[in-house]
Order: structure tokens, then sequence, then C-alpha cells
């Protein structure tokens, strides 16, 4: 049972006298809690209540700084258009600049209009660039109120250049140079009252600057002071509290409150403006309460307390609140106290009741979680578990043989009632003193956990085991059930850094794949071997391909096929290759047995018929594509070969190629293909004939128009007797059929003079030329 471990007495009573200490700990809290202090209470109340009062002021703070940080962006991405029509300019002559300069002043507008609460942007270029060797180029626009379209300043007419504007020497100052700003970086300056449009503004100011670092000029947008002034909201935590916003030169910038007490007012402007609270921030805002700075302020014989943060434009945005209206807020919380304590031990009385509960089934539900449901024994969660703990271990998995064949001769029944029988017996191995413990994992496998053990105990053990499941039957409906099963052993003297928790579980699976393979029934896992390294291995490659189809690198090279009567280049092969991001590029034989194992083969061959129809499209040269059985298996592979033929009408110049030896399972569907392609002219070749697999019957039926001879007997027929005699005999065959031959891996003249002695058709190979990216 899964709970048995409940019926034990010592177990049982260590829960009972670990609930009790828990109901006269929570007892004892009760009599605590009813013993505070009041101080402690007001102390905790109050913490509370200005914790409030952070969360509703970082409020304020975060909508001041999103605004100043979209201000910033909308500033930089302006000078990236400023950069953006210089690079055009490069392009285009020097007649079109009354045209580029409409167009840059249009989307300057655009810009303008398209953000709220910006009064005025301009792109201020150096003399030279865009304008004249003496002079710059300065669009510069305006918003107000009364005219909601951009308004043109005269910029030209007013200033030589743009370091005569108002807003340079108050956002890069006079000491700072243009040599030493940076691109992306966009400078604040406080408010200033501009004398050319009669308004209190903030601007800011983001350089430009071409390919080369070259400085083009400076990209500036204005804020209006009025609509600051609008985005500081007024804090309402208590009647009298109030809102304020200092720019970089400490200035107040909005009013505190909307009381009648105007001379209380100015007091608390100039008393927050003495203390220069800009100078005692280290950073701008981080959108959290705990980072806002707090001081005490009297005025006037009333107590503040000023909660307050620098902004993204270097401001000092923060609200007061009257200290006393802090505490009066907590007068009812404290006439309330003594209920609060007595509903507490109410409800703690409850919730005692409740967590005892609670508990017991947590530990029900804690050991359930360990415990195969099945047979009572730990399962691999707990396996996992116990390798953590354990440095040196051996490891055995056993897995019954043909135990789905029982499942489905005789039902889940029967197989529920093996594996119980199974556990069963497996109970006889905790006698062995090495034995640390005994699983069942998922399906139909037992696992035993052997402490640090020679090879020789655990083989041994592995012996053990087997003869527990073969050497006894198991009856099932008074019907004896030969049972027989493989072992995987895995041994580790430590845990090596960084391996997974089931390295070990891991090694022994592979150690039972290796047994059935060698037609063992038991096998141990040697780190030396090197199948670890073979699975990473193809892990890697099964993850590749998998980038190289989502990133595109799948690409057709080509390999030249010769005719050998016209005595020229007339098809070509289209070969997949991946091409990597650092220009390697990697053949097919490094990926082809992942890409099947994955049933990625048929979106490499959907890949590869698109990018071949659109390569050959404008040429005249017949070209062919490899097709796998399982491609011409799959109905929507080949519809969208269909849909391609038909729309192209290149059907008469493509060849498909099926490989002779690819495990084909059902003709007729290489039949159908074959009757569904030859509406569109396409043809058929048999690829790597005479590879061992040639079934002549197959190749008659399918009435192919080439056959391709495998390169392993035309290598070595200029010196291979016996590869002459058979692709002779193969040539003789395909003539008596009208079946065109190619013969591949033609790499020497010598080679090649016998095939053309031999009359075969069309050669192929590195004498005519290895397969390129180009045709």
């Amino acid at each position: 049972m899964p709970f048995r471990f409940l019926r034990a007495p010592t177990l049982r009573h260590v829960i009972l006298w670990l609930l009790a200490s828990l109901i006269v700990v929570f007892l004892a809290g009760l009599l605590l809690l009813s013993h505070l202090n009041l101080s402690y209470s007001r102390d905790a109340l109050s913490e509370l209540r200005r914790q409030q009062i952070r969360e509703v002021v970082s409020a304020g703070l975060a909508r001041i700084d999103a605004r100043q940080k979209a201000l910033a962006s909308y500033t930089v991405t302006l000078a990236n258009i400023g950069e953006s029509f210089y690079r055009l300019s490069a392009s285009r002559p020097a007649s079109d600049d009354a045209t580029l300069r409409a167009d840059i002043e249009n989307a300057l507008q655009e810009h303008l209009e398209d953000f709220e609460g910006v009064s005025a942007a301009g792109l201020w270029f150096e003399p030279g660039v865009l304008g004249e060797a003496d002079r710059s180029y300065m669009p510069y626009y305006t918003l107000s109120p009364d005219n909601p379209k951009p308004v043109r300043q005269n910029t030209e007419g007013r200033y030589t250049d743009y370091h005569e504007a108002p807003w340079y020497s108050h956002t890069l100052g006079k000491e700072l140079t243009l040599d030493q700003v940076s691109a992306g970086h966009v400078y604040w300056s406080p408010v200033y009252f501009d004398l050319s449009t009669e308004r209190a503004v903030l601007a800011l100011a983001s350089p430009m600057f071409d390919r080369n670092g070259r400085l083009l000029g400076v990209a500036t947008t204005e804020w209006n002071a009025d609509s600051i002034i609008d985005l500081v909201s007024q804090v309402t935590v208590t009647p009298n509290s109030f809102a304020f916003l200092n720019d970089q030169n400490n200035r107040n910038l909005s009013s505190l409150s909307q009381g009648e007490d105007s001379r209380q007012e100015q007091a608390l402007i100039d008393a927050i403006l003495a203390r220069n609270l800009g100078d005692s921030l280290t950073g701008p805002f981080s959108d959290g309460a705990s980072s806002l700075a707090v001081q005490s302020l009297d005025v006037s014989g009333i107590g503040y307390e000023l909660y307050y943060a620098g902004t993204a434009g270097g401001m000092v945005y923060g609200a007061g609140v009257p200290e006393a209206e802090i505490m009066a807020v907590l007068r009812p919380m404290e006439q309330t106290n003594q209920q609060i304590l007595l509903a507490t031990v109410s409800a703690l009385l409850l919730i005692s009741g409740f967590l005892v509960y609670r508990i017991v089934v947590l530990i029900r539900e804690l050991q359930a979680s360990y415990t195969d449901e099945l047979t009572g024994l730990p399962n691999r969660a707990r396996l996992l578990r116990d390798l953590k703990t354990r440095q040196g271990a051996a490891l055995l998995l056993l897995n019954l043989d043909r135990f789905n064949q029982i499942n489905s001769l005789f039902g889940t029944l029967c197989g529920d009632h093996v594996l119980t029988s199974i556990a069963t017996r497996f109970a006889a191995l905790k006698r062995y003193k090495s034995v640390r413990s005994i699983y069942r994992l998922p399906g139909d496998e037992f696992a035993v956990l052997l402490e640090a053990s020679s090879q020789q105990e655990v083989q041994t053990m592995a012996d053990v085991m087997r003869d527990l499941v073969a050497e006894q039957r198991v009856q099932w409906k008074k019907q004896p059930l030969t049972l027989d099963a493989s072992v995987g052993m895995a041994i580790r003297e430590k845990p090596q850094a960084g391996a997974p928790a089931d390295q070990l579980v891991s090694q022994a699976k592979t150690a039972v794949l290796r047994a059935r393979e060698q037609g063992q029934y038991k096998f141990l896992h040697d780190p030396d071997s090197g199948i670890e390294e073979s699975y990473e291995h193809n892990l890697f490659w099964a993850n590749r391909l998998k980038e190289a189809i989502a990133d595109n690198c799948l690409v057709p090279w080509f390999q030249p096929i010769h005719d050998n009567r016209l005595g020229g280049i007339t098809k070509y092969e289209c070969l997949v290759r991946i091409s990597e991001p650092d220009g390697d590029i990697v053949s097919a034989g490094r990926f082809v047995d992942i890409a099947y194992k994955l049933r990625l083969n048929r979106t490499i061959t959907a890949l590869m018929v698109e990018q071949c129809f659109r390569i050959f499209r404008d040429r005249d040269e017949e070209f062919s594509i490899n097709l796998s059985y399982g491609d011409i298996a799959d109905p929507a592979t080949v519809d969208r070969i269909l849909t391609i033929l038909k729309a192209s009408g290149m059907g008469h110049r493509v060849i498909f190629e099926i490989l002779e030896s690819d495990g084909i399972e059902n003709y007729a569907e290489i039949h159908s293909f074959i009757e569904r392609v030859r509406p569109y002219g396409s043809r058929i070749a048999i690829d790597d004939f005479g590879t061992g697999y040639s079934n002549f019957s197959h190749i008659l039926s399918m009435e192919v128009d080439f056959i391709k001879i495998d390169g392993s007997l035309i290598r070595h027929i200029h010196e291979d007797e016996t590869a002459l005699l058979v692709t002779r005999g193969i040539v003789q065959f395909a003539r008596s059929l009208n079946i065109q031959t190619v013969a591949e891996f033609v790499h020497n003249e010598q080679v090649q003079a016998r095939v053309e002695e031999l009359g075969i058709d069309f050669s192929q190979g590195e004498f005519f030329g290895m397969a390129r990216p180009e045709l």
C-alpha cells in the first residue's frame, strides 16, 4: 500500500507530537499578541501608512518619468531622421537639394504633430551640411495653442549657425564642446524663457553623426512649461498634502496645492528650494517606492514629511504630507486594536485546526508523489532525489522483454498483474547488503540502486534480477506467462561537475538498448565507448538542422551532368547544402540521416523543389531533384510538387531521382506518383542503381527514363573487371528497355573512356565538376 508508512507507531507518534507542539506555539503566539504594547501597534500602522504614501508618490513619479523618457526617445528618433536624410542626400545630385529640404521639413512637421506635449522641434545642421558652407540649415517648427499646425521659424535669418540659438547654451552648455557629445545621448536643459517664442520651455538636444562619426548637427525638441505643470498630479493622500517639481536649476515648476493660504504655499516653496533636494539624490527614479528619499520639513510650526526622487530629465519630483495627518488616520485603528486581537485569537484557533488537517493531507500527498501507485515501490522522482544525495553508486535498470505484446494480447489488467508480481519477487533483493532501494519506473522498467560496487558485484546482481523474472512463470487466469528481461548497468564513483541528475539513469537505459542490439540479456555501460558523444553529436545536428530550416540556410548546389553523345553539359543534379553563418558549407551527408529520423526530410525536399524551380525558370538546362520514398509517400509533399509543376510549366525539364536503396515499402505509391507527374512531361530516374537491392521487376513496372549507375561500380570500372561486367549488364538491360543511363563518380579520364566505350549516355563526377553554388 502506498500509505502503509502511516501505520508505523513511531512515525505516527512523532507526527502527533509535532502537531501538538504546533498548537502550543499558536497558543503562545496568541498570548504574546494579547500583551503587545500599544505603541508597537502604532509604529507598525504608521509605517504601513507611510508605505501607502510612498506608493501614491511613486505612481506620480512613474507618470512624470515615463513622459520624460518618451520625450527623450522622441528626440533620439528625430536625430535618426536627420541622419537618414543626410545619407539620402549623399546619393542624390545637388540639384535635388530643394526637394530634399522640403522632404525634411515635411517629415519634421509630421513628427511634431504625432507627439502630444511637444511644443517645438528642430534639426540644426552644421554649416556645409545640407546648406551653404558658411551657414547652417536649421528647419525649426513650433506649435501654439491657437494654431494646431506647425509654424516654420526664420532661424536662418535670425542666426548664422545654431550655436547662437537659445537652446544651445542651456542644453550643451558653454563649457561642453560638440566634439565631446556622444551619439544617442539626450541633453536636457533647465526651464528657461525663450525670447523668440515668448514662452517658458524645457529643451532636449541629441547630436547627429554620419557613419564616420562626423558631427552633422543636433536634433532638438521643446516641452512647454505649462504642459509640465499640468503633469504634476495633486497628491490626495491627506487633505493638505501637496506635490512639487523642481528643475535642474532648483526652480519650482508647479503650484503646491489648491488652498487659499498663498503665504503658507510660498513659505513651503522657499523651504523646499532652500533644501536643494537634487544634491541629496544619487540617481534617477528606479520605478519603486523604496527608491524615494525622505526628509522632514518644518514650516511655520507645521511638520511635513517630504517624499521625492529624481526624474529622467534631471528634475526632482515629490510630495509633502503633514505629519499630523499621517497620525490622524491611525486613531480609529488604535481604538479597534483590542477588537482585532480578539478576532485574531478566534481566527488563529480555526487556522490551527485547518493546518493540522492540511499537514496530514500534505504528508500523504508527498509520500504519494514519491511512490508508484500500482506496486507501492519508490518511483522515478524518488530515484532522482536519492541519486543527488549519493556520491558513488551503481544502477541496474531492468526492462521486460515483449511486455507490449502481453498488454496487447491479454489487456492492461494482465500487464498490471505482471508488474505487481515482479515487484513482489524483487522484495527478495533486500537481503543483499549493497541494495539501497528498489524502484518502479514508467512503463515496464524496474531499477535497483546499489552502493558503489565492483563490476563483478554489479554483474552478479544483474544475473539475480534476471533470474527472478525468468525462472518462474507468472500465472494469469490459470495460464502461465513466460517472461524475460534485459538489464542495463551503470556505475559511477562520484558525480561529475555539471552532470544532470538523471545521467546514471540515461546511461543505464543506453546499456539496455546495447544489450538488445547485441542479443545479450545484460550490458555494462562503458563511459569510454563514445556512445554519449554520439548522442550529443546527433543532438547538435538535430538542433542545427532545425535552425538552418528556420533561418533559410538550406541552399541548392548544382553538379553538372555531361551528355556523352552531344559532348557537353546538358543537365544539373540539385544537391542540398547548409550554408553556415561563418561561410562554411555543410554537405548533406552530415545531416541527412538526422533529417530522416526527425522527419524533416519532407520539409527539406519542399524547400529544394521551390528553390530549384525558381533558379532554373530563366534557363534552358534540364535539372534533377532527389526524392526519397518518404517524400513520395507523403500526400502533402506530392501535392506541393504537383502545384509547382502546374504553375511553372517546367515539368518537361525536371527529372525526379528516386533512391533505389531507400527501403521502399509500397511500390504502388511510387507508381501513383509517376503517373501523376508524367502528364507534366516530368521524367523519372532510379538513383544508386546496382547497390545490392535492385528489383528488376519493379524497375520494369515503373517504366523509368533513366538509371543512374552507382558510383561504387563506376569508380573502379577502369581496373576492376567484375565492376566492368556488372556495369555492362546494367547498360544492356537498360538499353533493351529504352532507358538511358548515367554513370556516377566519373573521376578521371580512364573511367570516362570506359564509360564511353560501354555506351553510357551521361557522365557525372569530379572529372566534369563537383557540386557548386552557381550554375
